[in-house]
């Protein structure tokens, strides 16, 4: 099985299943590694240096160890409740969102809401809100008004992958 494979499993794992291997995370989304390896070795060839490549490989640097490596977590997109301890900074003026066309008409009533998961994700770059437009067909990026927005009260945190996050993203405050 390909590392990618493995990789959107652990994905899965930590973000939102964590019960599907019998293990559990922690209030600040943590999980166990050796628990971690022993689950994920049920389904897949795994072990320590696997998922040590992976995390180091990760384009998008979706996890972190702590200091010792006895613990592992995703970084954002969760969909249990986790506190993965953002701190909240002040956003540039503008942030982007990428998506599919068949999400404009809903973004443009609703805004952009988290869904499933705890946060909207943006970002601060055109790159990289294309690149996330293109995996929904074909991408349309919207721009977001989150300086705006930050005094008015909105709360934004940037996750250790650069990712932004916030709750919601009122129609107001996007631009096609």
């Amino acid at each position: 099985m390909s590392k990618k494979n493995i990789s959107k499993y652990i994905s899965l794992i930590l973000r939102h299943k964590p019960e599907e291997i019998g293990i559990s995370l922690d209030e600040h989304g943590w999980a166990n590694v050796q628990e971690l390896i022993k689950g994920i070795s049920r389904k897949y060839n795994f072990d320590i240096k696997t998922l040590e490549e992976i995390v180091a490989e990760d384009e998008k640097q979706r996890y972190s160890f702590n200091e010792d490596k006895t613990l592992i977590r995703a970084n954002q997109g969760h969909s249990v409740s986790v506190d993965v301890e953002l701190q909240e900074i002040i956003p540039p003026d503008i942030l982007y969102h990428g998506t599919g066309v068949k999400y404009v008409s809903s973004i443009d009533k609703e805004g952009l809401i988290p869904k499933s998961r705890l946060y909207v994700h943006l970002s601060d770059n055109l790159e990289t809100a294309e690149n996330v437009g293109k995996r929904h067909g074909k991408p349309v990026i919207y721009t977001v008004k989150s300086g705006e927005m930050y005094k008015l009260g909105y709360k934004f945190y940037r996750s250790v992958n650069g990712v932004w996050l916030t709750k919601k993203v009122p129609s107001k405050f996007l631009e096609r």
